[in-house]
């Protein structure tokens, strides 16, 4: 296609949806098109517009739909009339010819109005369960895209095409090791193991793995806590020499990189850079997701030798220092496990998804 394509992409309100679309942008930008991200009014999404100031976001109304027969549905309903006119209105002044949403709520206004205006929509979900939000605004979609083809059994009726989840160009250039530790100030000479709870629900998964931290001084672990947990877990922490703790991360693939292994929750967005670097992880997927989607990821990981699986209920420092000294340390299981890894990474999602939409 030679003409440029001004195409909207709704990905705001965590990182999940956020740096997936992003990724997608960048990808159409580098064919010569036109992308406009819409986000929420979420600081994860006002950091990402500062970070990444070559792409054009627009700050739309992102609202969750409450149990139907809730008090607040009257309220929800209004917001989401205002959200889908104000979508509308950028659709128009952007002159698009598509609109995909990465997912969640954020997703379903700009869709809505893009069908009605008779455009072409798409929305992707990166999980092996679909949301809820998903599985409604697909009724308005052209054709539903998935990181994980274990979701398309919940879009039934829908034709669903397998591209995977996209990563940010960053991530395919990591630092070497050593350069990589040198930026966060880590030892060159240990083995280091990653923690790091996502966007939400890291409280509990961060002060287990302090203590399985402590106990295991001749291991570095690097602890990523959020911001909102860092003090807290700073303090836990007691200054041992062994562990680092940051509230945030702004060089994720230098984390990355400087990692030999890694602790995390099992998000989709978590999952799919996991696979992209090939790097051995441990799965403690957040008990409190929706439809237990973590689990469900981390179950199709697990299944291929990718990861190993425990769910925080289960969670023991023998459970962490066994993956870290059963696996991490000992060079075959990792290998093995690394090499699963990378069997489940669709490198070339960015682009598929990007031809799909620039397709007539």
């Amino acid at each position: 296609m030679n003409t440029p394509t001004n195409v909207i992409i709704a990905c705001g309100g965590t990182g999940g949806h956020l740096f997936p679309g992003i990724a997608v942008a960048q990808q159409l930008r580098s064919m010569g098109h036109h992308p406009v991200l819409l986000i929420s009014q979420k600081e994860v999404d006002a950091e990402a517009s500062r970070k990444y100031g070559d792409l054009e976001f627009h700050t739309v109304q992102a609202i969750a739909k409450p149990p139907t027969f809730s008090p607040r549905m009257p309220g929800f309903l209004w917001k989401m009339l205002r959200s889908y006119l104000t979508c509308r209105s950028i659709i128009k002044k952007e002159k698009a010819s598509v609109v995909i949403g990465m997912g969640g709520f954020t997703s379903m206004p700009p869709i809505m109005a893009a069908h009605y205006m008779g455009l072409r929509t798409y929305v992707h979900d990166s999980n092996a369960m679909p949301g809820k939000s998903n599985r409604m605004t697909a009724r308005w979609c052209t054709s539903v895209m998935l990181g994980l083809k274990e979701a398309a059994k919940h879009f039934p009726g829908r034709v669903c095409i397998v591209t995977g989840t996209p990563v940010r160009d960053e991530l395919n250039n990591l630092p070497t090791q050593a350069e990589a530790r040198e930026r966060l100030g880590l030892p060159q000479d240990k083995t280091i193991i990653l923690v790091t709870g996502g966007s939400q629900g890291a409280r509990n998964l961060n002060s287990m793995l302090i203590d399985a931290a402590k106990a295991d001084p001749e291991v570095h672990y690097l602890v990523i806590a959020g911001r909102l947990d860092y003090e807290r877990v700073n303090g836990l922490a007691g200054g041992a020499p062994n562990i680092t703790v940051m509230g945030f991360c702004s060089d994720m693939p230098a984390a990355y990189a400087a990692a030999d292994g890694v602790i995390a929750r099992a998000g989709a967005s978590t999952l799919t850079e996991l696979s992209i670097i090939g790097k051995a992880c441990f799965l403690v997927p957040f008990p409190f997701a929706a439809d237990d989607h973590q689990t469900a990821n981390a179950r199709v990981f697990a299944d291929a030798g990718a990861a190993v699986l425990c769910q925080q209920s289960e969670l023991t420092t023998a459970k962490v220092h066994d993956f870290v000294h059963g696996t991490i340390m000992n060079p075959t299981a990792r290998e093995a496990m690394e090499t699963a890894m990378r069997a489940q990474a669709r490198p070339e999602a960015a682009t598929t998804i990007a031809r799909a939409l620039l397709s007539e």
